[in-house]
């Protein structure tokens, strides 16, 4: 804990509220780090789409939600013209607000995947920390080199992401993800499989799916639909004979379905910046088998339970999960999973590091 309670500005991404269930796993890992700074008796601003939990009064702070067209199908990728219209520049003002009274605030702390943040972080008057979750984006670049580089600190999810912004010229500092142990308890295993996430083609349930009937075991896979025509041509025709699909899920049952499971399937079909899927389930105890893309290694590499193959080898990836989940029911084996998985992805780390990084950054600008 800090010397004294933070006055912490948070920007949140903003194409989904953020509230529980969450649509995906940056979604999540805000909601988290927002409700551990409260609850640590910091005082946290949150800027987020209308709908999001932990709002403030200010209307300035509570932006429009993304709203989709009716004859348009939303998806994670794209943007309707509301957002252009109505999102982006509620956020401006927002920025605007705290430009006005930076007295008011010690600290931003920027998730918000929107370049507009950066190109304002010099003249906003309050230190920046933006927390880089996604690859290089050639506009947040540009915006950070507009701003002079001024006024921002940024923090990487994984040494693999920090690697990438190094090379564009944002250099950054290793940051993982947290995981409250508490929202994902120790299970008892199980025998079936299971796979939770964005149903989208870059995290590819299918290959799950294949998985599951080459080794003749259930397979229950949980998670939002963010593509809906991969969802209705891909996807769906494959569920039943053992292939069930229960849709999104509140954190409560995610986290009981996870586990009492005998093994997770992680099959990204891209690099993963990080992964937030393997610490959330080794913390459940249940082991992890996935492909060895993006920051994923990293988190094997950290803990027990976690066993990767070659990206997109689908036999491999069905000899070392039918090798693996004999391990799911042992009871021994998931406590350590979990005790590693702790010690290494807990969301106090996070916060701790956090609350370290910030009182270093007040300092400086005290100093200045």
């Amino acid at each position: 804990m800090s010397a004294r309670p933070l006055r912490i500005v948070v920007i949140a991404p903003l194409r989904f509220p953020i509230r529980r269930p969450h649509a995906g796993g940056l979604e999540s890992a805000v909601w988290a780090e927002v409700d551990a700074l409260r609850r640590r008796g910091h005082e946290v601003t949150f800027i987020a789409p209308e709908g999001s939990d932990f709002l403030p009064d200010e209307a300035a702070f509570r932006l429009p939600p993304v709203v989709w067209p009716g004859d348009a199908a939303p998806t994670d990728k794209t943007w309707p013209e509301s957002y252009h219209r109505e999102s982006a520049p509620a956020l401006d003002r927002a920025l605007s607000g705290i430009a006005r009274h930076p007295e008011r605030y010690d600290v931003v702390s920027n998730h918000c995947l929107d370049p507009l943040p950066l190109r304002r972080a010099s003249a906003l008057g309050v230190p920046m920390v933006t927390t880089l979750h996604t690859p290089v984006e050639a506009a947040a670049v540009a915006a950070h080199v507009a701003a002079g580089g001024a006024g921002s600190r940024f923090l990487a999810v994984s040494s693999h992401t920090k690697g990438q912004w190094d090379a564009a010229g944002v250099p950054s500092q290793l940051l993982p993800n947290g995981v409250d142990p508490a929202a994902w308890p120790l299970g008892p295993g199980g025998d079936d499989l299971v796979w939770f996430g964005r149903i989208v083609p870059e995290k590819a349930p299918h290959v799950a799916v294949d998985v599951a009937r080459r080794l003749g075991r259930r397979l229950i896979i949980a998670g939002r639909i963010g593509d809906e025509d991969y969802a209705r041509d891909v996807l769906l025709p494959l569920v039943g004979g053992g292939i069930d699909y229960v849709g999104e899920l509140s954190p409560g049952p995610l986290a009981e379905l996870v586990g009492r499971s005998g093994l997770a399937l992680a099959t990204p079909a891209w690099a993963e910046p990080f992964g937030l899927v393997g610490p959330e389930a080794l913390m459940c105890g249940t082991p992890v088998v996935g492909f060895a893309v993006g920051g994923v290694p990293e988190i094997a590499a950290a803990t027990m339970g976690m066993q990767l193959v070659a990206a997109g080898d689908v036999a491999a990836m069905t000899k070392r999960a039918g090798a693996m989940l004999p391990s799911g029911r042992d009871a021994a084996f998931r406590e350590v999973v979990r005790e590693t998985a702790s010690r290494r992805f807990s969301l106090d780390a996070r916060i701790d590091a956090l609350e370290t990084i910030y009182a270093g950054m007040m300092a400086t600008e005290t100093a200045a």
